[in-house]
């Protein structure tokens, strides 16, 4: 399973995400900082699921509708940031998804992520990320989940990771830098948190008009993986 995840700049790429899905073969797309009142309600081969409602920067996700079949869509709102609060209020942080996959046959939970700006302290970013995941666990108890996004999360990676590893999720980060717009904020922003899947690769793809650059997740559940019986 392919997955892109990519913060838009203030909807600045929305042109770049079409060629993106057809070149990569894409099956679910993620979006941050998207204007979700003017989302086509295709992209390439995928189909709209879902948009956050609260915000108009918001997150928005897109599957393969022949393979997979969305059975709920749900928005969150997290804990918020100073800067959420007095700035430029961000009320839905999270979008998930019970999906059901006819390859498999299984279910799984896929979210899109967007956790408060560098503004705030890692702690409540891993506050927020804990919510997510009570959050994504309530819609399907038990099952895979992946959840990629804008983490805002460059540096005090291994404190993240353990604080993911305590909760079942496994962190991956991408080959490349997702983030180099300032020498001082450059780094590992975007990446993929997930339970119950067989991270294969997590790739940065190429430059564009966002400040981010847009990652692939290639995974496969850990079911899938074991051999078949005798």
């Amino acid at each position: 399973m392919k997955t892109i995840s990519y913060n838009l700049r203030k909807n600045r790429a929305i042109g770049e995400l079409a060629s993106l899905v057809d070149n990569h073969g894409a099956e679910l797309l993620c979006l941050q900082e998207a204007d979700t009142v003017n989302l086509p309600s295709r992209i390439g081969a995928l189909s709209l699921v879902r948009a956050t409602e609260k915000n108009r920067l918001g997150l928005a996700m897109y599957v393969d509708s022949e393979r997979f079949e969305v059975q709920s869509a749900h928005a969150f709102q997290l804990k918020k940031s100073l800067h959420d609060r007095v700035l430029s209020p961000a009320h839905e942080r999270l979008l998930g998804a019970r999906i059901h996959d006819r390859e498999s046959g299984s279910d799984f939970i896929a979210a899109s992520f967007h956790a408060a700006p560098l503004t705030a302290r890692n702690s409540l970013r891993r506050v927020q990320i804990s919510t997510a995941i009570d959050e994504l666990g309530a819609i399907g108890p038990g099952l895979p989940t992946i959840m990629v996004g804008d983490y805002n999360y460059p540096v005090f990676h291994n404190r993240l990771t353990a604080h993911m590893r305590a909760s079942g999720y496994d962190t991956n980060f991408s080959d490349k830098r997702t983030y180099n717009r300032y020498f001082l904020f450059r780094g590992h922003y975007d990446f993929v948190t997930s339970t119950g899947f067989e991270i294969a690769r997590v790739q940065t793809l190429g430059r564009g008009s966002s400040d981010h650059l847009p990652i692939m997740v290639t995974a496969q559940r850990h079911e899938a993986l074991l051999p078949l019986a005798a």
